[in-house]
């Protein structure tokens, strides 16, 4: 097992101050936004100075009814390779749901959705890992997820539903205190149950991350500080075995370097009090995985149709599947579509200054109406189509600029940028204004 230390999540926003920052020993990256061959020169030097840098995954969707993309594993095999990771890391969740299995639309959720608790879902999470991590030249570890809804009718807890995973696949586990707290406040599970039903000895890393309560709800932002009651949870665990490696995450609302190397130093008071709790205890390395039955396509089948139904409900406004908590529904799809204003904002950020303080209205009310159907590039794409077919904005100079913008990214390449070209567009723009 690889011994990481204390790391940080690496961020464009912060590249400089973490290069600067004592004692970090690691670095995870988002692994969809980074690209071999063009490395950061920050990343680059990090490597250099013999720091590891570990991809983590998003998008690929383990949790869902269909088996893993090609592609998807093929750029996180790359990204591995490129960047000589010790391991590999994703999410049990689901991103994406409908198509050919279900004869209805391709969905995304633009996020980390839950997967049930039940015997179909956790057949399925195993043959879809196993397929990952034929796929990855190093090994794959997974991470347990936040969530605003619960299913209904699940058969296991999470301690429980973690733990079969990693007999049946022998993959390794990435625990998320912060998501243990937030799945505490939002489902009321108890996260000592958890950690004592986990298998230990598969765990790689730990996330530690901040959020905030509203209205009873615990929203997992990584934009705020490690609250006492995650550094609590870090210490229980670490009354329990000694985690090979612990990061923290911060993904937006950036604070001065110096608050970030407090927090460092508030998980690692943590982890020395739950070491000190521990006493010696002998750390086993996980065992090969236990033989298992491949999952049928009865179960593909009809776990598809589940999340079909739920993510319908939380981004087409479909009604809400019997069994879930609707204001629960609610807020999650409001929750995904401010995330879908944030993402889009950011992948397209001259949008936010075309429309000014008109985006963030025209996006929501957007959203409403128009599901994610690919990735975020599209649905900057097709959020500024279906504003221009609605006659808006209405300054004639903004509704200019961003037809423009429209025009130079909706081609299979570039428009040109040549004065001849430029010269034809006025031309062109003059005779059909008479």
């Amino acid at each position: 097992m690889v011994r990481l230390g204390t790391g940080i999540g690496w961020r464009p926003e912060i590249a400089d101050a973490v290069e600067r920052m004592p004692g970090i020993d690691w670095v995870e990256v988002v692994a969809e936004n980074v690209c071999p061959g063009h490395l950061p020169e920050s990343l680059l030097r990090l490597r250099e100075r013999g720091v590891t840098v570990v991809p983590h995954g998003v998008s690929l969707g383990l949790g869902g009814a269909e088996r893993p993309d090609e592609g998807r594993l093929a750029d996180l095999a790359e990204r591995a390779s490129f960047l000589r990771s010790p391991l590999v890391t994703e999410h049990i969740a689901f991103v994406r749901a409908g198509g050919p299995m279900t004869a209805s639309p391709r969905l995304e959720a633009g996020h980390l959705l839950p997967v049930p608790r039940t015997r179909d879902a956790l057949d399925v999470l195993c043959e879809n890992v196993r397929i990952a991590q034929d796929a990855l030249p190093v090994p794959l570890a997974v991470e347990n997820i936040a969530a605003l809804i619960s299913w209904p009718g699940e058969e296991m807890t999470e301690g429980q539903f973690l733990y079969e995973l990693a007999d049946r696949t022998g993959v390794r586990l990435l625990i998320d205190v912060a998501n243990l707290h937030t799945n505490h406040v939002n489902r009321g599970e108890d996260p000592a149950r958890a950690l004592a039903e986990l298998p230990l000895e598969a765990i790689a890393y730990v996330h530690v991350a901040g959020g905030f309560e509203r209205d009873g709800v615990w929203h997992d932002s990584h934009a705020h500080p490690v609250p006492r009651p995650v550094l609590d949870i870090l210490t229980d665990l670490a009354s329990r075995v000694s985690p090979p490696g612990v990061l923290l995450e911060r993904d937006e609302n950036f604070p001065e370097p110096a608050e970030l190397e407090r927090e460092l130093g508030a998980i690692r008071g943590a982890l020395d009090k739950g070491g000190r709790a521990r006493g010696e205890v002998r750390v086993v390395e996980a065992g090969a995985p236990s033989p298992g039955e491949g999952c049928g396509a009865e179960s593909r089948q009809r776990l598809a149709l589940a999340q079909t139904a739920v993510l319908s409900a939380l981004v087409a406004g479909t009604p809400v599947p019997d069994g879930f908590d609707r204001v629960r529904m609610g807020v999650q799809a409001r929750a995904l579509a401010a995330k879908r204003a944030d993402v889009v904002a950011k992948v397209a950020p001259e949008l936010p200054v075309i429309l000014g303080e008109e985006y963030r209205a025209a996006f929501l009310a957007y959203a409403q109406v128009w599901p994610m159907a690919g990735g975020y590039r599209l649905d900057a794409l097709d959020f500024v189509e279906q504003v221009l077919l609605d006659g808006r904005p209405e300054d004639a100079r903004a509704r200019r600029e961003l037809r423009e913008w429209w025009l130079d990214r909706s081609g299979p390449r570039p428009r040109s940028r040549g004065p001849a070209v430029r010269l034809a567009r006025a031309t062109r723009r003059v005779l059909s204004r008479r």
